[in-house]
């Protein structure tokens, strides 16, 4: 684990409350803002990745979004797509108004679900200096049927069942149903595929993130097929780096593969191993291909 330099917290507003997130100082005048997918915390999402970017000069800007970690919303634990997005949109403001940073050096990284978020923040804000997208969920309706397979029959009936009753629980002002956000076959969680299980050991190897809360509200059963960032990405105008690694049973390389085709500026890395591995044994070819990127398209802020 890379050392964690001077880092301070800081709160934004987003919609009616606000998000919570740590602020790495730079010196480059370039910025990276950082979350990660479903449910997981700034912490174990962005620290790997974070102190390398900041060793390199650049600050950081990781947040949690809303309902989530030390952020503010309440019913916890759910995911709603579009709640995420304002919180990335309220994240590049309060990004603009840090003192380190230059507003015309702006990045955003994400992998997983964030990492599909970035296709549509990303064609949203034709000013942002750049966008990484690491083993991005961008098409929900080409993933869910191998989802739907890595799950036993009665597991996924269950599952469907939980997610209409807090669905239906949550139009009545009910506390959300929780499950795991992920399981081995035969659970009911909201992700059973076989690398769904590395995610403790690639974002939390030491156990330290004690309050980071693996559930999510099942609704997410009901929701995620019908998500297709990736549709986004014909508008996206900064340059974007896509990485995929060929043998993610989570969200599956080729539809990112092919968002990427779409998007006018973008790059795609392959690197072998699963859904987690740029978090493991892929990391740091993982992180040189993300630092070139960054200091090709970022880079440090012209003297004057």
């Amino acid at each position: 684990m890379p050392v964690i330099r001077q880092r301070e917290k800081v709160r934004f507003a987003s919609g009616d409350t606000s998000c919570a997130g740590w602020h790495y100082p730079g010196a480059n005048g370039g910025c990276v803002i950082m979350a990660g997918g479903t449910s997981v915390t700034k912490e174990p999402a962005s620290d790997q990745f974070a102190a390398r970017f900041n060793e390199a000069g650049f600050a950081v800007l990781a947040f949690d979004h809303r309902r989530f970690g030390e952020s503010g919303g309440t019913p916890r634990q759910i995911v709603d797509f579009d709640e995420q997005v304002a919180d990335w949109h309220a994240a590049i403001d309060c990004a603009t108004d840090l003192p380190d940073v230059d507003p015309d050096r702006i990045s955003a990284w994400g992998f997983s679900l964030a990492g599909g978020h970035l296709f549509r923040v990303a064609a949203d804000n034709p000013g942002l200096a750049c966008a990484i997208s690491q083993t991005p969920l961008v098409d929900g309706r080409a993933v869910a049927p191998h989802a739907l397979r890595c799950m036993t029959p009665l597991a996924a009936l269950r599952l469907f069942g939980r997610g209409v009753a807090d669905a239906l629980g949550g139009a009545f002002g009910r506390p959300p149903l929780l499950v795991p956000t992920a399981g081995p076959r035969g659970a009911v969680a909201s992700l059973t595929t076989p690398d769904a299980m590395d995610g403790d050991l690639a974002l939390d190897p030491d156990g330290r993130h004690t309050g980071w809360e693996q559930t999510v509200a099942a609704r997410i059963a009901l929701r995620i097929g019908g998500y297709r960032p990736g549709r986004h990405a014909s508008r996206i105008r900064c340059p974007l780096l896509v990485v995929v690694c060929d043998q993610d049973q989570s969200v599956l390389a080729d539809p990112a593969v092919r968002a990427a085709g779409n998007a006018p500026a973008a790059e795609v890395v392959h690197l072998p191993g699963s859904h987690y591995a740029p978090f493991l044994a892929a990391h740091e070819e993982a992180v040189e291909a993300q630092l070139a990127f960054l200091r090709k398209h970022v880079g440090p802020r012209e003297a004057v």
